[in-house]
């Protein structure tokens, strides 16, 4: 099997696909995550759910919340609660970025995708305001005129 090259590999795990309607994503970290023996099990099965979460910057540190991690079938007692909250690693400069970005009102930093990368679960996360309806809708018409274009440009 051929190796992949680039960025972010598109063999994810999990995708958080209403993240770029609703937001506007203005610049992305790579990032791990602390987990028990048991849930990255269940994230390689891909029973992990990103819809809800976001990251919150508390003592110095990044903690994933609200993202749902299916507890493991054959897990027994060593299965832990699905929605707690994950500590997520990275770089103290990259941690304090983060939290200063927090700071201005309408910002959130939210989990966009779960992937593995060497072995290790990884999560893609941005730093996005929320979009108001009409920024909905001028994406759609973009999207909408570009489509056209393509289907003109195709016959030629």
């Amino acid at each position: 099997m051929a190796k992949q090259r680039g960025k972010h590999p598109d063999t994810a795990l999990a995708q958080n696909r209403k993240a770029r309607h609703d937001y506007a994503v203005e610049e992305t970290y790579e990032a791990g995550i602390a987990l028990t023996g048991t849930e990255i099990k269940s994230i390689r099965d891909r029973r992990v759910n990103l819809k809800d979460g976001f990251v919150q910057i508390r003592n110095g540190e990044a903690w994933m919340q609200n993202v749902h991690v299916s507890p493991f079938k054959e897990g027994n007692r060593f299965n832990v609660d699905p929605l707690r909250s994950r500590k997520l690693l990275l770089h103290k400069k990259e941690i304090s970025k983060l939290g200063e970005a927090t700071q201005t009102k309408g910002v959130t930093i939210i989990p966009l995708k779960m992937y593995l990368k060497k072995g290790f679960a990884k999560v893609l996360i941005g730093v996005a305001h929320g979009k108001r309806e009409y920024d909905k809708r001028q994406d759609i018409k973009k999207r909408e005129q570009q489509r056209q274009i393509d289907r003109v440009m195709k016959h030629y």
